[in-house]
């Protein structure tokens, strides 16, 4: 209960500073990919869409109590991602007391991410997030659902989440890779259109996180 009441506070309070994480995981995989990622979404976000969050994203591990200091979390990473007991048993309670988790495939995570989702929510399955959900629509809308971000294999990009009573508290997207998109310009060398694009679905994640 005390976490949730901290929870509810956290959204309440409309002149509080918010903060996100980046989730440091076990498994060997790069958590730590896209150094510059959360940053620039952050700035894009204050200037575009009245956010306050802080510029600089903390870093927290799944099994932590801190987790539940944060309304939005974030994964990425290209590789190999395991979950103990304690990690998924912290997030499945932190995803029901109103927090988020967004993972986000950075070419290479979804053959080690969809089975550790499971242990998360073992009698929830991921479900394709249709074009018209509110986190396409507003404040930018993609009518198309999820962009494409980087080609990778060529598939069509897919957004995918698990609903608790009808409200998205995680998405999984995925032949996307908005965190590329995210990042400082000459990282990637993506045209100002494809950046752009990233950032604006990125701002929909957060303004859907604090709208609803």
């Amino acid at each position: 209960m005390r976490q949730l009441f901290y929870l509810l506070l956290l959204f309440s309070i409309p002149t509080f500073s918010q903060e996100i994480a980046l989730v440091k995981y076990s498994g060997g995989g790069d958590w730590y990919a896209n150094p510059t990622s959360l940053p620039n979404l952050i700035k894009y976000c204050n200037a575009n869409i009245n956010t306050r969050i802080k510029t600089k994203p903390s870093t927290v591990e799944p099994s932590s109590p801190d987790l539940f200091s944060y309304p939005y979390v974030h994964m990425t990473g290209h590789g190999n991602v395991v979950f103990n007991d304690a990690d998924s048993n912290n997030l499945k309670n932190y995803l029901l007391a109103g927090g988020f988790l967004h993972i986000d495939d950075n070419y290479g995570m979804d053959q080690y991410i969809r089975k550790e989702i499971e242990k998360i929510f073992p009698n929830n399955n991921l479900i394709e997030i249709p074009a018209n959900h509110a986190i396409f629509q507003k404040p930018y809308s993609f009518p198309n659902g999820l962009p494409k971000i980087h080609e990778h294999d060529g598939k069509r990009p897919q957004a995918f989440g698990i609903f608790i009573e009808n409200k998205l508290v995680l998405l999984y997207t995925y032949e996307c890779d908005l965190g590329d998109g995210w990042e400082d310009p000459e990282v990637n060398n993506d045209p100002i259109d494809v950046r752009e694009k990233a950032l604006k679905m990125g701002a929909n994640i957060l303004n859907y996180i604090f709208n609803n």
